[in-house]
């Protein structure tokens, strides 16, 4: 078995996917920037490189992901990369996003091309947008207005279930079959978010709707929330990618990797309902 370090392990892709691995038997380190640690811990804070060392110490395989909320992901994950390469780990799999490797100097892309180059057995897993931005990020507005309120008119997004996103990533760090290759991960469905809206009111029994709103009202409710003004822009930049239709392709990379067929909205919105009531 593995011993395999895990960042980024208390978000909704980590939490799963530390589940799924230490199921499996493997011996997971859950990477943490708190300094009060528990036993399946160990101290690792990205934005100071405080830890970076000593957090790979015994580890021969490792899952990266950016923390939310910056846009300097290379600057972040570089040194993970780095440190990876001198500990020569057997296997690194790197999330970034759907959409990522569309420009060679986008941040996430100049990180993705660091591992690509490495020598490192590796792979890259790319989500689109995660279902679960409906209970999280989505969610103030459902409980407080019964609407998403998102600048995307009715373009549809082929969104992701996160439990899906830590299934490949198990996958993939169990497995050499798949090395050297990048993956776009989407659902089995593209829906508009009136779409996925009333499938959250069908599991609910809510009414629940969606409204298009400006770029101009998002940025203020953004920033209005605390978000740093970078990242907010960011946001607005990849919502207005969806707008156009990037988010609305699909592809069969979860049931190539997993063998077994995405999680439907339907599903979420049932298995998540609790979160709306």
């Amino acid at each position: 078995m593995s011993q395999i370090l895990v960042v980024g392990a208390s978000g909704t892709v980590g939490t799963q996917l530390v589940k799924l691995l230490q199921a499996a038997g493997h011996k997971v380190l859950r990477a943490s920037s708190q300094t009060t640690l528990q036993a399946d811990q160990v101290h690792l804070n990205l934005l100071t490189g405080k830890g970076l060392a000593q957090a790979f110490d015994g580890v021969d395989k490792a899952f990266f992901l950016c923390p939310p909320g910056y846009t300097n992901q290379h600057e972040l994950l570089a040194p993970l990369i780095d440190v990876a390469r001198k500990h020569q780990l057997k296997k690194v799999v790197l999330m970034t996003a759907m959409g990522a490797n569309a420009v060679d100097s986008a941040p996430l892309r100049l990180a993705e091309i660091q591992l690509e180059q490495s020598g490192l057995a590796y792979n890259i897993i790319r989500p689109n947008w995660f279902m679960q931005n409906f209970n999280t990020f989505w969610i103030q507005g459902i409980l407080q207005s019964g609407k998403v309120s998102l600048p995307v008119g009715d373009a549809k997004a082929s969104f992701i279930d996160a439990r899906d996103i830590a299934a490949v990533a198990a996958a993939l760090l169990q497995d050499d079959r798949f090395n050297s290759q990048a993956f776009d991960l989407t659902g089995d469905a593209s829906l508009t978010h009136t779409e996925a809206a009333a499938l959250i009111s069908q599991a609910t029994g809510k009414t629940i709707g969606f409204e298009d709103i400006t770029p101009e009202a998002m940025r203020t409710a953004l920033l209005q929330a605390g978000l740093p003004a970078a990242y907010s822009e960011f946001l607005l930049m990849i919502l207005d990618y969806l707008k156009q239709g990037a988010a609305e392709r699909r592809t069969d990379a979860v049931l190539a990797i997993t063998g077994k067929t995405p999680i439907s909205f339907a599903q979420y919105a049932q298995d998540y309902r609790q979160a709306w009531l």
